[in-house]
């Protein structure tokens, strides 16, 4: 992809659009930030405790645009006044291949943003333009995992369109937790 890619999910009544940009080295701050949060550790498969690990997440991250095979986008709400844009979240696409029918999807958001619809309406986001980008590639279905102490991952995959498919035997260390596979099929047409 070699024009950067932006997202946008529209506003609410209750909260400010959000745009979703891929992530820079220049937000290594707002992720040490947020892997402080136990609920951000909890599904993540990184450990980002200080600025040398913040900033090799974030070269994965630039490294997967690069291959063309993960595509993480920073979250970033659009108040309604002059207050500056903040990173209140995370959405990624990975796994993703030429003519391999299925990828998958994964989010975070920020303490003090949850409950403000930032995961669906940025997985939303990201949902439409995976289709739109990767499905003449042969994409056929988009997979979403939690663990089964993440009830409101549960509610967010069902909320965007993503049907609850199995419960997936725990796989420590990354996962230590027995999870949930939601699945999205792509539709004909």
């Amino acid at each position: 992809m070699n024009a950067p890619v932006i997202l946008n999910a529209p506003a609410t009544p209750t909260a400010p659009e959000l745009v979703l940009r891929p992530w820079s080295t220049q937000d290594v701050a707002a992720v040490v930030e947020a892997f402080q949060d136990p609920g951000v550790r909890r599904g993540a498969s990184a450990r980002i405790d200080d600025e040398d690990d913040g900033l090799r997440w974030l070269r994965m991250q630039e490294r997967g645009w690069e291959a063309g095979d993960r595509f993480g986008f920073a979250v970033l709400d659009v108040p309604r006044d002059d207050t500056p844009r903040r990173i209140v979240g995370n959405v990624v696409l990975r796994e993703v291949a030429s003519g391999k029918p299925s990828a998958e999807v994964g989010y975070w958001t920020l303490p003090w943003a949850r409950g403000q619809g930032v995961a669906p309406r940025a997985l939303e986001a990201l949902t439409t333009w995976s289709l739109d980008t990767f499905r003449a590639d042969g994409l056929e279905r988009i997979e979403l995992l939690h663990q089964l102490d993440n009830p409101a991952s549960c509610r967010v995959a069902e909320k965007c369109g993503y049907e609850f498919d199995r419960i997936l035997p725990s796989a420590p260390p990354s996962y230590p937790l027995d999870g949930h596979l939601h699945v999205l099929r792509v539709t004909a047409g």
